[in-house]
């Protein structure tokens, strides 16, 4: 089907796996990821299965991310490299990278649009908590990976696959382009493990949460105009409302959770 399958390999939760693209620009991205979902979701029919992307579809252990890399180009060169530069990432790399993080919160309810998000973006899990960046470890919200010349990139490691692709490559490059436009700077990288640091260390390097339920996230959207932006008048309104009957319908529900520790106890 013309797909370039880069690496492929058994995840860390049973019956998970990774599959790595080759890069494509936005449009074709967006265009593979909805292909190959569909794709794997027939495949497994044929053979009595069912294929879910759901990012959280069983407690306690990992879910399901869909980690997006992004790079930009000036013709042949990657303007993310500057051999130079310190780890060898350009100014233009720095800005994006700011402006990634400056929206972070807003891109959230984009990148992670349904209640079942929220129960992967938790501690323990692999799964980005904590607006931050590094290239030495997982544990922040952007790594910057180890490769650099053409292949310098910045990874998000916080989108899932329940996210619309189109949406959500158009608000991430929106929030890297103003960060490039305003000259946005980054804090300094935190390359240590942040789910072990205490909460006074976070503040302490300005480490602020990612929203925790979809809820917030739609908060922050509706504050944040450049990611409105990216969706458009329509598209930005109609999301907005359609997420907000979904969080309302999901806040009236009593889950079986809530029956087991209540209960009997009150």
């Amino acid at each position: 089907m013309g797909f370039e399958v880069e690496a492929s390999h058994h995840e860390v939760a049973p019956g998970q796996h990774e599959v790595d693209f080759k890069y494509a620009n936005a449009l074709e991205a967006a265009d593979n990821i909805q292909t190959f979902k569909l794709v794997v979701k027939t495949i497994a029919r044929k053979h009595g299965l069912y294929a879910t992307f759901m990012p959280k579809p069983l407690h306690g252990i990992n879910g399901s991310g869909m980690h997006m890399n992004m790079s930009l180009f000036k013709g042949k060169d990657n303007a993310f490299f500057d051999a130079e530069g310190e780890d060898q990432l350009s100014a233009t790399a720095l800005h994006f990278l700011a402006g990634l993080l400056d929206h972070a919160r807003a891109l959230t309810a984009i990148n992670n649009p349904i209640v079942n998000s929220y129960k992967r973006l938790v501690p323990g899990f692999e799964a980005p908590v904590y607006i931050a960046w590094s290239g030495k470890n997982r544990s922040p919200l952007i790594r910057v990976p180890s490769g650099r010349g053409v292949s310098t990139r910045l990874e998000m490691r916080s989108v899932d696959p329940s996210a619309n692709p189109y949406l959500s490559i158009a608000a991430m490059l929106t929030a890297g382009l103003d960060g490039i436009e305003e000259k946005l700077q980054p804090e300094e990288a935190v390359d240590r493990n942040i789910y072990r640091m205490a909460q006074s260390e976070r503040l302490a390097n300005h480490i602020q949460d990612l929203p925790s339920t979809l809820h917030n996230a739609l908060k922050y959207l509706e504050t944040d105009e450049v990611v409105q932006s990216a969706l458009g008048d329509h598209l930005y309104h109609s999301f907005l409302d359609s997420k907000n009957v979904e969080w309302a319908a999901y806040r009236q529900q009593v889950s079986e959770w809530e029956r087991e520790q209540y209960l009997e106890l009150y």
